[in-house]
């Protein structure tokens, strides 16, 4: 579940770097949240 939430957040930064800078901010702090999300998955197994 967190994996899958990771990767939309992931693909949502990917479309706000391509398609304009309107809500850079707040992609970049789910871009954040994402990776976070990811390390903690791994780490925890």
């Amino acid at each position: 579940m967190l994996y899958t939430i990771a990767v939309v957040m992931l693909v949502l930064w990917l479309l706000g770097l391509i398609t304009a800078y309107t809500m850079g901010g707040f992609i970049h702090i789910l871009l954040v949240i994402a990776i976070v999300v990811v390390l903690l998955r791994i780490i925890n197994g």
